[in-house]
């Protein structure tokens, strides 16, 4: 292997080791608020992907109906719950306006930027509003209700959740796979390596998103909110902080983060209804090195499997996703012995 080639192996596995270290913060972050092992974040990812491709060719994103069904169940929910408590009319109202109106709005706007073309970067905005939506309705709907479980309740739920929206993705999308054309033809070259724009735009775009959610988590008051309830439950409960909202607002954050990481993702690989499982599950390793407690540690293990993808694809294809996942093994082991003093890096 010559130094040009080892470059663009080096590049690749750096880019789409940035999506997964997108995919292992969203991952710590609803682990270490709500302790949900968050497997569905992957089906974000190919729903936006998909969603955008059908904005692109016109057609209207079934994503749409799934996430007005979702809306009218999470507002029957909350009817019922707040049945036999005060202020039932304003419950009723705030649940209206969160599961039913601000949704049908963004399903409109899906539905009509799907009836024209619009630019790219309109198209990406409608798409991540018509799927964020779907993190909060699911974790009002599925987690919640057992927000008091252990994770091994937690993850064969999510998991439960995950086979859900690979099925529903399967009846909304069909099986064949698509992908996005590429949002900038821009070329940079350096030296003998030339460094498409695609790529440029996933690096900045995966470090605009990090400080943003720096900022949020050091400067806002919701996200010195999710940080003193994952610090300490109890204690946050003590001070008047809610563990539902905060669990709806992680589940939003993720979600968020999930629909982006499937628009940067869509130009590179062809996206199917099922993509999204393999994607997050890589995601999901990178948290694992981090101990689901630890940002910094989970971004890297994000970029060290996306190195080791882009060199395993090269050398031994075959076995390229057998040895991504067997990472799982040593890095288990490691944390098993030496886990208590890599957590307190975090």
């Amino acid at each position: 292997m010559d130094l040009s080639l080892a470059a663009l192996l080096m590049q690749d596995g750096v880019v789409t080791g940035a999506i997964y270290a997108l995919l292992a913060t969203a991952l710590v972050l609803v682990f270490s608020i709500t302790h949900v092992p968050f497997v569905p974040l992957g089906g974000f990812v190919s729903f936006t992907a998909l969603s955008l491709v059908a904005i692109q060719e016109q057609r209207t994103p079934n994503v749409a109906y799934v996430v007005m069904a979702m809306g009218v169940l999470c507002f029957v929910l909350d009817a019922l719950a707040a049945r036999g408590k005060g202020r039932v009319a304003r419950a009723l109202l705030g649940a209206g306006l969160k599961y039913l109106v601000a949704p049908a709005m963004f399903c409109m706007l899906a539905i009509g930027a799907s009836l024209t073309s619009v630019p790219v970067p309109v198209g990406m905005l409608v798409a991540i509003l018509l799927v964020a939506p779907l993190g909060p309705m699911i974790y009002r709907a599925a987690f919640q209700p057992l927000i008091e479980s252990d994770p091994l309740t937690f993850f064969m739920l999510s998991i439960a959740v995950d086979a859900s929206m690979i099925g529903l993705g399967l009846v909304l999308f069909g099986p064949e796979g698509a992908r996005t054309a590429p949002y900038t033809e821009l070329k940079l070259t350096l030296g003998d390596m030339v460094v498409p724009g695609q790529n440029l735009f996933i690096l900045a775009s995966a470090l605009v998103l990090t400080i943003g959610l720096y900022l949020f988590f050091n400067r806002t008051i919701r996200g010195k909110m999710l940080r003193a309830t994952a610090v300490n439950r109890t204690g946050a409960q003590l001070m008047g902080i809610s563990v539902a909202k905060s669990g709806q607002l992680a589940f939003t954050l993720a979600a968020v983060i999930g629909a982006i990481c499937g628009l940067l993702i869509a130009p590179r690989i062809t996206i199917g209804y099922s993509s999204g499982l393999m994607i997050g599950l890589k995601g999901f390793i990178a948290a694992v090195v981090g101990g689901f407690v630890s940002y910094p540690i989970a971004a890297l293990g994000g970029v060290l499997i996306g190195l080791l993808e882009s060199f395993s694809s090269f050398w031994l294809s075959a076995w390229k996703e057998v040895i991504v996942f067997t990472l799982i093994v040593p890095v288990l082991l490691f944390r098993t012995l030496y886990g208590r003093n890599v957590d307190d890096t975090h």
